[in-house]
């Protein structure tokens, strides 16, 4: 990397906070990157690195695939040669033929990197720690959209400091840091879990005014009892990623000045509807209407649809595809059910996609059978914040076996995976795996 480009005035303008404490305005982490044009595959930890790499792409126009650093080994050459990367950071490569390296931890392609779209800024993967081949194309245009409309329906400011409570390669973590520096807030980098004690201090420490989080880190904290208020500066508490119980938002709500629930997909790059903190008691169970700049509606079906600048381009399954036209046009159908009531406000009722979140992290479940094959005859579908997995003929010893074989395939606590032995999985007439059937057993 080479000396700072001169400022771009679209780019974030807030500060962060490194892992030691030393807070760094964000556009004097932008660097040059050299190399061919194209893709940047980076690791995104939660470092200052990782933190200046995205934002080098971003300052490059240079887009960049933001990755789960965790992913296994044979997940990144399948992604190298599938999307033909010009860069690739972060990762211990090995002997991934066709990289050479340019800088300490940074790779070039020796070869031709795949052509992209003038537009593309971001790709994330669709379905976590899946290695699911899927990414979703996002604009510039999409990123800075959101991140204001965010910034604004949130009211952040420049004295606000939010800490790195989920992986940055996570579009709920990364809109936080995002919406945060857009705002030219603060973004404090903190590489411990939720509910480990460095955390806490750590947020002490920083002063943080906000927290944001997934139910299953507020089911978490309740079931340890933590007090938010052990941090006296944190006034907002945000939470997304999944349908949290009312008891529990009820009772952080009590703990803060302001909570905010909100619904969004990664197709739009991050949020699409907030609950406004005044309206959380009469509008309990609600997703809250559409962010700034956006509408909600609903089909005839029931399924939820979202217009705004912030939804993708499409997806992208091979290097083909990245320079694509944006073929969604600002329209998004969410697969997911619901409806909207009176006033504009959502009720988010159900999945029409094969699905699931694990711990706020979006998970195909067509992946998760695809993994367990030679397991003998499994079913996945979407539990309560955890993915249930019914196993046909299997034993406690063999149930307990699958559990620690997800958990290490899609690198997440066990406890996200339950996994249940059934004599017969149920088929349709058609000889298909009845998943509805499935479902009903799993709400019991």
């Amino acid at each position: 990397m080479s000396p700072s480009p001169p400022p771009d005035p679209d780019l974030p303008r807030g500060h962060v906070i490194d892992v030691d404490g030393r807070r760094h305005q964000a556009g004097a982490l932008v660097r040059d990157l050299d190399g061919p044009p194209g893709v940047l595959f980076c690791a995104m930890r939660t470092d200052l690195t990782s933190v200046g790499l995205y934002l080098s792409a971003l300052a490059a126009r240079r887009p960049v695939a933001l990755l789960d650093p965790g992913l296994s080994t044979d997940a990144l050459p399948e992604l190298a040669d599938r999307y033909r990367p010009a860069l690739i950071a972060g990762f211990d490569i090995g002997d991934l033929p066709g990289y050479l390296e340019q800088a300490p931890g940074v790779h070039r392609s020796a070869g031709d990197p795949a052509p992209v779209h003038p537009d593309l800024a971001l790709l994330l993967p669709t379905s976590g720690s899946t290695g699911s081949p899927k990414l979703v194309r996002l604009s510039r245009a999409a990123v800075l959209a959101n991140a204001h409309s965010i910034a604004a329906a949130l009211a952040i400011g420049p004295d606000d400091v939010a800490p790195t409570s989920l992986p940055l390669h996570y579009s709920y973590g990364l809109s936080v840091l995002n919406s945060h520096l857009h705002a030219g807030a603060t973004v404090a980098l903190i590489p411990h879990s939720l509910v480990e004690r460095p955390f806490w201090t750590a947020m002490t420490e920083r002063g943080c005014t906000t927290l944001a989080a997934v139910p299953y880190q507020y089911e978490m904290l309740a079931r340890l009892r933590a007090d938010p208020r052990r941090c006296p500066t944190l006034t907002t508490l945000t939470q997304a990623g999944g349908r949290l119980r009312t008891d529990l938002i009820q009772h952080f709500s009590s703990l803060v000045d302001r909570f905010f629930v909100m619904y969004g997909q990664t197709e739009a790059t991050a949020r699409i509807a907030i609950l406004p903190a005044g309206r959380l008691a009469d509008k309990l169970g609600s997703a809250g209407r559409a962010i700034p700049g956006g509408a909600l509606s609903t089909t005839d079906d029931g399924e939820i649809v979202y217009d705004g600048p912030n939804v993708m381009m499409g997806y992208a399954e091979s290097a083909d595809d990245l320079a694509c036209d944006d073929v969604m046009r600002g329209r998004l159908p969410t697969g997911d059910l619901g409806h909207l009531d009176g006033e504009g406000f959502l009720y988010v009722t159900g999945r029409m996609k094969r699905i699931a979140k694990v711990f706020g992290v979006r998970v195909n479940l067509d992946d998760v059978e695809r993994l367990l094959r030679g397991s003998g005859p499994v079913a996945a579908v979407s539990g309560d914040d955890r993915l249930v997995v019914y196993a046909e003929g299997a034993d406690a010893a063999a149930c307990a076996t699958l559990t620690a074989r997800l958990s290490s395939l899609l690198n997440m606590h066990w406890s996200g995976f339950d996994v249940r032995a059934l004599d017969r999985l149920p088929v349709l007439a058609t000889g298909k795996i009845d998943y509805r059937t499935l479902e009903r057993l799993c709400s019991r």
